[in-house]
This record gives structure tokens, C-alpha cells and sequence, in this order.
């Protein structure tokens, strides 16, 4: 009788799985990803800390290197939710956790994308620049999908200060951001080779002749160097004289999504301080403005529907004695709401309009309306406002004023579009008391200072209920007001009439950076199937 050899256990499944979830490296590697998203968060406003954001990203290519692309899926996450979610707090200050971790949430799964395809390019030769490649292509696709798209957290948007900046002027947000992200990933390829060569056992001066060596410097390095050459062609001088600007910052009666819940009362706070600067104005403390900002959303009251509305705008304009772009909510003829800027004539009344192009998702409108509401009853205190179709420069006793509202300044075409209709000066009028004292105001406030770079002008920011601020050609901030608080801002400011490099380009860097980062997808799926020929 022949003896039967006992069967051999099978491999517990779960066990290995628990084992290769608790694998030191993974873990290593995923605390790599989520510490590159924490240093992005801290790298933006209210801190300056511009700089962090390379050795984000420089963690962050550590992180990827060499891995697959599920992994890279993954880990991408992981970054993305260390970043988005600290970073978008403020969309839950009035509205609760649910729908800012909801848009974090679908944000970080975009950026996800950007993990997996950098794993993929990471094997790569010089794989920093496809590496960057591949996260403009993603910035560009977070800033168009879903509803219109979310450009808020673009690395270019975290730099509105330090040697990077300057780049804006040549390439706009995708090449300044791809300029950053280069530096990091360039810094964490060095690191990277070497570790390789230590490994080797020669670190001596034929380290210094490596070529993978020098291309991962140079890929740290370029960056810095185009940054501090490019320097010089941001300018502040006069090229159609200046323009004395005023800006009215008359506050709020109430923060959060109820503040306009006493509409005459914010309506009547922007007149009051016209006012004030009417009678300094006659008392001969300050000289009288060219022209006069009113932040969005100053008077929601509709001035054409509302006759003491009306009045008491035509009353400031005339005893300011200068034109005044007015932020209101104005309903047509045929029953469409616009978030409308109107530019009031102290002798005509109102004039030219802009209404408000890009509107925000969730909150100026609602998409799905009926859908959301199955998991907030907030979705009914969105509004319904319907987007404007073109770009619109007010006249505004000879200076030409590019109007870009709130929101829109996150988007590089609606910017951009102001510039090439003629706009000597920008104008941000903003309303962010929905957002208390929340982060929020100087995110978007580094926003309007990159912009200023990028397009090479005065950007004059009003609102509601702070923080204003004049904004010089160079992206330095003149003058700022506090938040909360009622006042003015006056300042003698450039018309500028160039354009820069940048602005002439128009979307084309975006596209030429997104082709640099499918090109590098594109080569690594070639390799990838040449090695499976070779295999098979």
C-alpha cells in the first residue's frame, strides 16, 4: 500500500494581502504621498511659503518612481487628499462637511489621474519633464471637467511671490506651474540617482560627469534660472499715464450665505463710504478719483427695478463726482438673473454692462438640481443665475477697465479675454462674506496677483467685506484693507497697453505643455508593448 503524501496548505490569500498592505516600503511610500500634499497645503496662502512647493513635489516624484500605475492611482489619492482637503475647507464654513469633502473628494480623484500617469512615465529617460507634462495635462483637465471645471488649487495659483513668478509672463499659469513642478521632481530625480550611485559604491568626482546625474540637475535648476531671467520684463511704468482709483470696501451686516439677508443695509454701507470720500474730497483731504470700484454683489438690489436703489447709487456717483462700477443682482426682461456690472455715470446713470461669464457650480447655479438635494437641502439656497457671453471693458473716464468678477479669476481665458479687449487696468470685484474669515479670501487674492504678472497690469481687488487690495503690475500688493471692517483704498495706478508673451500666446503653453505629458504616455506605452514582444 502506497503512502499519500499529506496535501500541502494553501497560502492563507488574506494574510499575504494583509502582509503587502503592511509592506514597510508601501507604507513609507504612502506617507511620502500624503506629507508632498500636506507641504503643498502649507506652501499657499495666507502663509508664503512659495518655496515648499517644489520639495512637495520633489517628495512626491520619490514617492511615484518606479511604480505601477495602480499604485500611482493610488498614491495620487492619497496626495490629493492631503492637499484638497485642508486647502478647500472653506467651501464647508456655511454649508457643513458634506459638500467640502465631497469637492475634495471628486478633486482628488482627477488629480489620482495625474499619480497614475507619472508612475507610468517614471521609468522613463528625463522623466521630470514628462512627469510634469502629465500634471499640466491634468491641472488642464480638473480646470474644465466636471461643471465648467475647478481650476482652484493649481500650483501656479500658490506662487504669488518668489524667483517662479516672473515665468507667468511668458507662459501663463500652465508654465508656471509646470516650471515649479519641474524644480521639485527635478530635485527628487537627483535624490534618486544618488542613492543609485551610492549604491554603486562610487560617489567621488565621476559622480559629477553622470549624465543621468546632470539631466536631473538641470531639470532642478533651468527653473530657477528662467525664473530670476525673466524677471526683468515685468514692469510697473505708466504706458498711457495713470489713473487715480478708488475702492469702496462698505462691508457686511452679517457674515455666512445670509449676509445679503439685509440687502439695503449692504447697498447703503457702499454709498455711506462714497459718501465719506465725497465730503473728503471737498474738504480737500485727498485729491478726487478718476474712478470708483464697487465690489460685486455691492448693491443686490436691482438698481433698474428699485428706484430707491437707483437714487442712492446716482446720489453717490454724483458727489464722488466720478464714474462707478456697481456689482449687482439684476433681473431681465424675460426673467433671467445676472450677476451684473454696471457702470453708473454721474450724470447719465447706468451704462455699459458686464454680466458675470463663469459661474460658480453649487452656488451661483445648481446643476442636478433635484439629484443633490437628496443629500443637502442646501442645494435650494443656490442660485439661478445665468452666465453673461462676452468680455466687456468699461470706459471709465478713459481707462479702460477689464472686468473679471469673483470666481472668474481662477479661469486663465476669462482673464486673458479682458487683456486682449483692451483693458489697461483689471478689476476683481468680489463678495466673500459667504465665507467668513476662512482662507478663502487669500487664496483668491494670490490668485489676482499672479494675474497681475501674468498679464502684465494693475489688478484692483473690491469687496464686500475684505480683504481689498491694489495690486502693482509686479504682483506685489500696494495698499490692502482688514476684514470685516468698512473702508477705502486710493491709489494712483500704471495703464499698461503691452502685451506680454503670455498673453499673446493665449492657450497655447497649456496645450504645448499637456502634449509634452501625453507625448511622455504616449513613449512609455510604446516601451511598455516592445518589452512584452521582446518577453513573449
Amino acid at each position: 500500500m502506497t503512502a499519500t503524501a499529506p496535501p500541502v496548505a494553501a497560502p492563507d490569500a488574506s494574510a499575504a494581502a494583509t502582509a503587502r498592505r503592511l509592506d514597510p516600503r508601501r507604507l513609507a511610500r504612502t506617507g511620502l504621498a500624503a506629507a508632498a500634499g500636506l507641504l503643498l497645503y502649507v506652501s499657499f496662502p495666507p502663509r508664503e511659503l512659495w518655496w515648499l512647493a517644489p520639495l512637495s513635489y520633489a517628495l512626491l516624484g520619490l514617492a511615484l518612481h518606479g511604480r505601477r500605475m495602480r499604485a500611482g492611482l493610488g498614491l495620487g489619492l492619497v496626495f490629493g487628499l492631503a492637499y484638497l482637503v485642508p486647502l478647500l475647507s472653506w467651501t464647508g464654513v456655511d454649508v457643513g462637511a458634506l459638500p467640502w469633502l465631497a469637492l475634495a473628494v471628486a478633486e482628488a480623484l482627477i488629480m489620482s489621474l495625474a499619480g497614475l500617469g507619472i508612475a507610468y512615465v517614471s521609468r522613463l529617460p528625463l522623466w521630470p519633464l514628462w512627469a510634469s507634462g502629465v500634471w499640466i495635462a491634468d491641472e488642464a483637465l480638473r480646470a474644465r471637467f466636471p461643471f465648467g471645471g475647478f481650476p482652484w488649487g493649481k500650483v501656479a495659483f500658490g506662487q504669488p511671490s518668489g524667483v517662479f513668478l516672473p515665468i507667468a509672463s511668458i507662459g501663463g499659469t500652465p508654465l508656471l506651474g509646470f516650471a515649479v513642478v519641474l524644480c521639485g521632481f527635478g530635485l527628487g530625480a537627483v535624490a534618486l540617482r544618488l542613492r543609485t550611485v551610492r549604491d554603486g559604491g562610487r560617489i567621488d568626482m565621476s559622480t559629477l560627469r553622470d549624465r543621468a546625474l546632470a539631466a536631473a540637475a538641470a531639470c532642478a535648476v533651468v527653473p530657477v534660472i528662467a525664473g530670476a531671467a525673466t524677471a526683468p520684463l515685468v514692469s510697473d511704468a505708466p504706458q498711457a499715464g495713470t489713473a487715480r482709483v478708488a475702492l469702496i470696501q462698505g462691508n457686511v451686516p452679517r457674515m455666512g450665505l445670509d449676509f445679503n439677508a439685509q440687502r439695503r443695509a449692504v447697498l447703503d454701507y457702499h454709498v455711506r463710504e462714497t459718501m465719506k470720500l465725497a465730503a473728503k474730497i471737498k474738504s480737500g483731504a485727498v485729491k478726487k478719483p478718476d474712478l470708483v470700484l464697487w465690489p460685486e454683489n455691492s448693491s443686490d438690489i436691482d438698481p433698474y427695478a428699485n428706484q430707491d436703489a437707483y437714487d442712492e447709487i446716482t446720489k453717490a456717483a454724483q458727489a464722488v463726482g466720478a464714474p462707478i462700477s456697481v456689482g449687482a443682482v439684476v433681473t431681465t426682461a424675460d426673467g433671467e438673473v445676472h450677476n451684473r456690472l454696471i457702470l453708473w455715470n454721474p450724470k447719465t446713470g447706468p451704462g455699459a454692462t458686464y454680466d458675470k461669464r463663469h459661474l460658480q457650480p453649487f452656488g451661483e447655479y445648481m446643476p442636478y438640481r433635484g439629484f443633490f438635494r437628496i443629500f443637502s437641502k442646501d442645494v435650494d439656497r443656490a442660485g439661478n443665475f445665468v452666465p453673461g457671453k462676452k468680455a466687456v471693458v468699461f470706459d471709465m473716464a478713459g481707462t479702460k477697465v477689464g472686468n473679471v468678477t469673483c470666481y472668474e479669476a481662477a479661469f486663465d481665458d476669462v482673464v486673458r479675454d479682458q487683456v486682449d479687449k483692451g483693458a489697461q487696468i483689471l478689476a476683481v470685484p468680489s463678495n466673500n462674506a459667504t465665507f467668513d474669515r476662512s482662507q478663502m479670501t487669500y487664496q483668491q487674492l494670490a490668485m489676482d496677483r499672479v494675474r497681475a504678472v501674468e498679464h502684465d497690469r494693475a489688478v484692483m481687488v473690491p469687496v464686500t467685506s475684505g480683504v481689498s487690495a491694489v495690486i502693482r503690475p509686479d504682483g506685489s500688493v500696494a495698499q490692502h484693507t482688514g476684514l470685516f471692517e468698512p473702508a477705502m483704498l486710493l491709489a494712483n495706478v500704471p495703464r499698461r497697453t503691452s502685451l506680454t508673451l503670455a498673453t499673446r500666446a493665449g492657450v497655447w503653453p497649456e496645450v504645448l505643455l499637456t502634449a509634452i505629458g501625453l507625448g511622455g504616455l504616449g513613449w512609455a506605452a510604446a516601451r511598455s508593448r516592445g518589452r512584452r514582444r521582446t518577453d513573449g
